[in-house]
């Protein structure tokens, strides 16, 4: 089973317990961090390895989860916003929130939530053991049908909410998992980098870069986040052409 790191924000004690006893019934999550001061959290997820899921309260002094978000949107995979007050809709919508579950909340709503953010099984992507060249996918699109994808062929994958979009070299296919399960299928090709939270780039079909702007041979182009430009500038500096060395 795929265990999904997570992390609380919240400044009331009481509201983290809660929480954590709802975790705890959930076999694919695992919280590694409770925070009480945004300011704290900030601080240390702004240095830290990104995670699988932020549950982060909205009303908290000094910094509101809305403001607190948009600096850390790029740490974690999922966010969702547990807040008492409905107000925030729109403000959640904008720094594009995953879930926004409202206080009081039970737990089979807490369960659904998590079930639809992290689907308990990857079913749409079948036959990819690492002896394999292909695999095949269900195309959303075009009714379900399984389409067969030769791994060389990929050049992207978009997360999509509870969808991914497959770029390869022929089409399109959207296909119901998440971003962090095909992740997992594709890290046994080393060709596979992740240099934005919301990409999969197959190296081979970079075809243009521009400053942090990375251009594929479909016309797809990403900008860098900054928690990936440590391993694109070791990518560069490897593959750059110079006067003097041998690529």
């Amino acid at each position: 089973m795929i265990k999904h790191k997570c992390i609380i924000i919240d400044d009331e004690a009481y509201s983290i317990e809660g929480l954590k006893k709802y975790i705890e019934q959930i076999p694919s999550l695992v919280l590694t961090k409770c925070y009480t001061d945004p300011i704290a959290a900030l601080m240390e997820l702004s240095s830290s390895d990104p995670v699988d899921l932020i549950l982060m309260d909205i009303s908290m002094p000094n910094i509101t989860g809305i403001e607190l978000s948009q600096q850390i949107r790029e740490k974690t995979n999922k966010l969702v916003f547990t807040t008492a007050h409905t107000k925030y809709g729109y403000e959640a919508f904008q720094v594009s929130a995953d879930a926004y579950l409202l206080k009081p909340y039970s737990m089979s709503k807490f369960a659904s939530t998590i079930a639809r953010l992290f689907p308990a099984k990857a079913e749409s992507i079948t036959d990819t053991s690492p002896t394999d060249d292909y695999f095949f996918a269900k195309n959303k699109d075009e009714n379900h049908k399984l389409v067969k994808v030769r791994y060389k062929d990929v050049i992207a994958v978009e997360s999509q909410q509870n969808y991914v979009m497959i770029y390869t070299v022929k089409e399109k296919i959207l296909t119901y998992m998440s971003l962090t399960e095909i992740a997992q299928i594709l890290s046994q090709f080393p060709n596979f980098v992740k240099y934005h939270r919301s990409f999969i780039l197959n190296k081979e079909h970079i075809d243009s870069i521009i400053g942090n702007t990375v251009r594929m041979v479909n016309g797809i182009q990403i900008t860098v986040g900054e928690n990936f430009r440590k391993d694109f500038t070791a990518f560069m500096e490897k593959k750059l052409l110079k006067a003097g060395r041998r690529v």
